[in-house]
Formats: C-alpha cells, structure tokens, sequence
C-alpha cells in the first residue's frame, strides 16, 4: 500500500481543518471538485474511509484521525525545515572560494578580512592561482581576473578597478649595474609560464632573451629572495618589495580588473557581500 502523492494528504489535511469542502478548496485555490477527487483517492489508496460525510460538512473517522495526526506532524516540520532553509540562504555564512591573480593579494586580502571580521561564521578559501577556475562546475564563488573583460556565457562580470606593475630592484644592483633602460642589459627574476599573460611578461617576452632570465619560480617569495640579493629585477607585490627600489615601471603595463560570478549564484547574500567588499574596499 503506497500514497502516491503528498498532496493527497495535504487535501485532506485542510478537508479537516475547515470541516468543508468549499473551505479546504478556498484555502487551497483548488475548484472543489478537486478536492473530492483526491479525497476519494486518498481513501481508495489507504482502503479506508477517513471522514463522514453530512449535510454540515466532513467529519474525521478514527482511521482519518490516526492519518491526520501523523500528517499534521510531517507537515509542520516540512513547514519548520522550509524556513530554515530559507533564512540559512538569507545569512552570511559558511564556505566562500574566491580566486585571485597571486600579485593581488595585497589589494584583495585586507577587503576579504574586514568582510570576515563583520561575518564571523564566514569560511574563506583563497587560491591564488593563474588558471581560470570554472564557476559554472563550482569551483569557486568570485573570481578576480585581469585583462581583457570576460566573455563566457552564464557569468555575472563587474569592473574591479586597475592594476599596475612595477619592477623592484635592490639599491646594491642598481649602483652595479645602473637603471633599467635597455632590458637586454639586465637580469631578472619572473613567475613561470602560468603569469605568461601578465603585461609585463608580454612586454619583456621580445626585449629579452633566455640568457637575460636569472630565475624563474612561481612563489613570489624566492623571487624576492633573489632581488633582495642583488642578483636580479624582478615584479613583487608591495607587501614584499619593502627596502626595494623601483626600477621600472609602464603605463602600458596596467591592466582592468573584474569581479566575475556565475548566474546562478550571484544573487544570493554571500556572493554580493563579498563583491561589495572587493569592489568598495
């Protein structure tokens, strides 16, 4: 014995809550027809009889009471489970997946921390990484690019701001080997083939040659290491370029920065109080 539909039941729940026909059907929005047909279909699929039928209206069976007590339960705490799911979808809180360019988190980490500081219950999960994560297979819920504006289909794209870059060197370099006029003339300490695009890699790319690269490494600590030793120029984030003097920097070399979200996502509390965060600092 099986009840096909919880509909059904919810019939005649509000059969017996307003003792009529007609009130069930108004309470629902259903003709009253409707109403006697899953009634009958209720009692057909349980093989009892849940309610008498008089000229004043139905009242319960024993059988009817049995099912409806049950009921009633079942659908308070469908009821109770609906709002917490919807408040839990109002609040701020659990796991958040930004994803970041590694040179912007000076800019991006102190917002991210004032935005967990005014919603403990936050979880951060921050990847600096230069490939593009995939926001539709949910990888992430913000993501920061630079460059040209993203075009994929189903993402949300707004303008971050700009960024520049600038090439540090140690003073000790510099008086041996003076400024960076002709890059040929210098050595340098670059990220590897993931930051290919960054603007000043495009730049240095036909200025340069293999024997013109000193070091390449992905953590921006082991370049810093090598520049603060004197041995090369290299890009750094600010936060690791203190005690270090520009050496070269470009307008050609700033680049637009966007904040990108799937559609799916972008509406809900916590993707819109982080993108708050990112975008008004």
């Amino acid at each position: 014995m099986q009840i096909e539909s919880w509909d059904d039941i919810r019939v005649a729940l509000a059969v017996a809550r307003t003792g009529t026909v007609s009130g069930a059907a108004a309470d629902l929005g259903v003709h009253h027809a409707t109403v006697i047909r899953r009634i009958d279909a209720l009692e057909s699929a349980l093989r009892a009889r849940l309610f008498q039928r008089h000229t004043r209206g139905y009242a319960l069976t024993e059988a009817g009471r049995t099912l409806l007590d049950a009921a009633g339960a079942a659908d308070e705490r469908f009821a109770q489970m609906a709002a917490q799911i919807a408040g839990a979808g109002e609040r701020i809180e659990g796991e958040l997946v930004v994803t970041s360019l590694p040179e912007l988190v000076d800019l991006v980490m102190p917002r991210l921390i004032a935005l967990m500081a005014r919603h403990p219950d936050l979880r951060l999960t921050y990847a600096t990484d230069a490939r593009l994560f995939r926001l539709g297979a949910g990888e992430a819920h913000v993501a920061i690019r630079g460059g040209a504006e993203p075009t994929e289909p189903d993402y949300v794209v707004r303008a971050m701001g700009r960024m520049g870059h600038v090439m540090y060197a140690a003073a000790s370099y510099l008086d041996r080997h003076g400024p960076v006029d002709d890059p040929r003339d210098h050595r340098f300490a670059l990220p590897g083939p993931e930051a290919r695009g960054a603007p000043y890699m495009r730049w240095l790319q036909d200025r340069i040659g293999p024997e013109n690269i000193l070091v390449t490494a992905n953590e921006a600590t082991a370049r810093e290491a090598v520049i603060r030793a004197g041995l090369a120029v290299g890009a750094l984030p600010d936060s690791l370029a203190r005690g270090l003097l520009p050496a070269l920097s470009l307008p050609e070399w700033d680049s637009n920065l966007w904040l990108v979200t799937h559609v799916d996502l972008h509406r809900t509390p916590k993707v819109q109080a982080a993108l708050a965060a990112l975008r008004d600092g």
